[in-house]
């Protein structure tokens, strides 16, 4: 159990425990039926789509911690024992997609900003992987509870234009600098779990979503994601990424009726401990979602834990509450639970699956709220930095 200043998230903080979360201030906390070398456009509504098989299901990981890990002094081992790079251990391990976090100014860190960013991207990309860029468009943890505006908009954020300016900017300033540097990502995500309004004031009380404000702003980020897409010559896939399936049931079937559908991707957290779908009838709110709309889906964040043990002082977020009848808390559980996982939203026609965040290792560095991590009985390495069995995940097979 969190102490109450760590109900926040991964994805990130809420434990929100009726279903909503992602992991700290209120925790947390791809594929195409034949992916190439880019994550290609969705499919048109009127062309009939292939059944997805496991051959083309894209798997990945967030890797949004791992610069700060390495430089907390992490050192990662592979399978075999043998010290490696964390961003080859993966590639080698079988994962296609990198996805990374993007905080506007996160003063508080050194990490998740736009240089940092750059880095993660340069080395999944150099290892032949894709990228899933996540916007957060807040300087801290955005989920389920908590989407903050950045402070350099908080003099606007009762203006809606000039609001909806900043947003479209910055996310095209974002593209067309990593443009400049050859490090355009193959997807975009346009806010990350925004289950709740986006860019809210956090001195004021916002209650229901008010969909005029919000649709406009989502969509003035779809439109910046499509400029860039335009003017830089490369196919870039749009997310629009929800906590939880039975948040999503509802939240875009209200987004549809206000307008918002120029986006390619459906993107799901699914943490069972939050979730009313169990693995047996998850199948049925992804089917739900990809008939319904038309879109393509993936889990783009998950987690199971290896262990219950505890080596730091910063408490697990994933306890034993966590785990799921028959997938028991050890390595083979937590890759048992990811082939499930996959099984299941084959089932229901999703085409991915990302891990969050495989990579978060306990190291003498802090959070903001203790010192290790709270995420190292769920990563894939286990305490003295190996990678665990749920690793061989990411092969396939």
């Amino acid at each position: 159990m969190l102490p109450s200043p760590l109900l926040t998230h991964l994805g990130f903080f809420s434990i929100m425990k009726n279903a909503h979360v992602s992991l700290f201030l209120l925790l947390f906390l791809l594929a195409a039926c034949d992916l190439g070398p880019t994550i290609p456009p969705s499919e048109k509504e009127d062309e009939k789509e292939e059944p997805v098989d496991a051959g083309s299901f894209v798997r990945g990981a967030d890797l949004s911690y791992v610069n700060e890990m390495v430089d907390c002094g992490a050192v990662y081992q592979d399978l075999n024992g043998q010290t490696n790079d964390p961003y080859a251990i993966f590639e080698e391990a079988g994962a296609d997609i990198v996805r990374v976090r993007l905080w506007h100014d996160a003063t508080w860190t050194a990490y998740s900003d736009f240089e940092d960013v750059k880095q993660t991207i340069q080395a999944a990309q150099d290892k032949g992987m894709q990228v899933l860029l996540d916007f957060h468009y807040s300087d801290n943890w955005a989920d389920p509870g908590k989407q903050d505006v950045p402070a350099a908009w908080l003099g606007v954020v009762d203006n809606l234009p000039a609001l909806g300016d900043s947003l479209y900017n910055y996310t095209y300033q974002v593209l067309q600098h990593l443009d400049q540097a050859g490090l355009l990502p193959e997807m975009v995500q346009v806010g990350n779990e925004i289950n709740i309004e986006i860019l809210q004031d956090p001195n004021q009380s916002y209650g229901q979503i008010n969909w005029n404000r919000n649709a406009a702003l989502i969509q003035r980020g779809l439109a910046a994601v499509r400029k860039a897409e335009q003017d830089f010559g490369q196919e870039i896939a749009v997310m629009l990424h929800i906590a939880q399936p039975e948040n999503a049931l509802w939240w875009f079937e209200q987004a549809t009726q206000n307008g918002i559908t120029d986006y390619d991707w459906i993107g799901l957290s699914y943490y069972p401990i939050w979730s009313t779908y169990s693995l047996t009838n998850l199948s049925t709110a992804v089917a739900t979602l990809k008939d319904t709309y038309k879109k393509r889906v993936m889990v783009v964040e998950t987690a199971y834990p290896y262990t219950l043990e505890d080596t730091d002082s910063a408490n697990n977020i994933l306890g034993s509450d966590a785990l799921v009848p028959g997938y028991p808390a050890t390595q083979e559980g937590q890759y048992l639970f990811l082939k499930a996982l996959e099984e299941a939203l084959l089932e229901g026609g999703a085409e991915g699956l990302i891990y969050w965040e495989p990579a978060w290792v306990s190291t003498s560095c802090s959070t903001q709220w203790a010192q290790g991590s709270h995420w190292d009985n769920a990563t894939l390495f286990d305490h003295s930095k190996q990678a665990t069995t749920g690793m061989q995940y990411f092969s396939g097979e």
